[in-house]
């Protein structure tokens, strides 16, 4: 006690108050189940806003922060909770996205290590071309062919505007690859295609100006999509701003995507395109190890694979124009 008051209280180490670090609260990687998530399908992508279709109900929705950094993409399917009514005033929340089974991708170049998701869960590829106003460009074609085979999509050739040319010319250039080809015509409604997209998850893909929008609101009457016109240089303009997926009468889906004015193949690789040619796959087995599949030059076994009768010599030009479209 000396040096001390004679009142005062001695004070230790215990009575020294300290306060807790914000560390010191446990965490957890435990994420909630939500085994109540309602299931939804993704329609719409706008801004961080989502439209859903919930048990036949439209609902506006946000990413829970549990998702970090996985994007939602229209076509995903979906699960969400909070209000799922469909009021206008209700903002429910995407807590999991479910397994995809497929995804088309692209890239804004070809050497963009950066791919772009268009769309998932579609089943079918619908490339639009117009046969004049603007001209078909089989390079595009070509590019949308190599993404959907890569994608494990079944593609389809929509040519719009047969009142104008004729489409025998186009078609003959991809017969030797079996793709199945619909027509349209500015007159009549587009029947064949509509038969073609029932009871399947289809995305509409083309260059502005070819036509899609203007065959979305005859699939699908009512839908108002904007239609705009060719320019005087032969491009079109862009009129859908964004991807949207519409219920079809008959049963299905249809997603309508903003015109491009390019589709990189960054992401697709010989081998994932060798995918779309079994009659050729078989040839591969004596190239060598990590063979690009251009020439007999380069090692590529292919050639004799062909000279030999394993496959069509059309079916490997096709092959080989694919590869080149992705490496021009």
């Amino acid at each position: 006690m000396t040096g001390r008051s004679r009142g005062a209280r001695y004070l230790d180490e215990d009575d020294v108050r300290t306060r807790p670090g914000r560390s010191s609260r446990p965490r957890t990687r435990t994420r909630p189940a939500h085994a109540d998530a309602a299931s939804g399908l993704v329609i719409g992508v706008d801004r961080g806003r989502y439209t859903l279709r919930v048990d036949g109900a439209t609902v506006i929705a946000m990413r829970a922060r549990e998702l970090g950094r996985k994007s939602v993409v229209v076509g995903d399917r979906v699960g969400v909770v909070g209000d799922v009514t469909g009021n206008p005033d209700a903002l429910a929340r995407i807590v999991r996205i479910e397994p995809r089974s497929s995804v088309l991708r692209r890239t804004a170049d070809d050497d963009d290590p950066y791919e772009r998701v268009v769309v998932a869960n579609a089943d079918q590829l619908v490339i639009v071309s117009a046969l004049a106003d603007p001209p078909p460009r089989t390079g595009f074609i070509d590019r949308c062919l190599a993404a959907a085979y890569d994608a494990g999509i079944d593609p389809l050739l929509c040519l719009t505007k047969a009142d104008l040319a004729s489409p025998d010319e186009i078609v003959g250039v991809y017969s030797d690859l079996e793709l199945p080809v619909v027509t349209c015509r500015h007159d009549q409604p587009p029947d064949a295609l509509a038969a073609e997209l029932t009871d399947r998850m289809s995305v509409l893909m083309g260059h502005s100006g070819v036509g899609k929008s203007t065959l979305v609101n005859a699939l699908v009457p009512g839908t108002d999509r904007a239609i705009g016109v060719v320019s005087g240089v032969g491009k079109g303009r862009h009129t859908s701003t964004s991807a949207v997926a519409l219920a079809l009468p008959a049963g299905g889906w249809v997603i309508d995507t903003p015109g491009v004015r390019s589709f990189g193949l960054a992401h697709v690789s010989a081998a994932s395109l060798l995918a779309a040619f079994s009659d050729l796959e078989p040839g591969a087995a004596d190239c060598p190890p990590g063979c690009a599949h251009l020439s007999a030059a380069d090692g590529c076994a292919l050639d004799a694979y062909v000279d030999a009768g394993g496959a069509q010599p059309r079916r490997l030009a096709s092959y080989r124009r694919l590869l080149a479209s992705r490496a021009a």
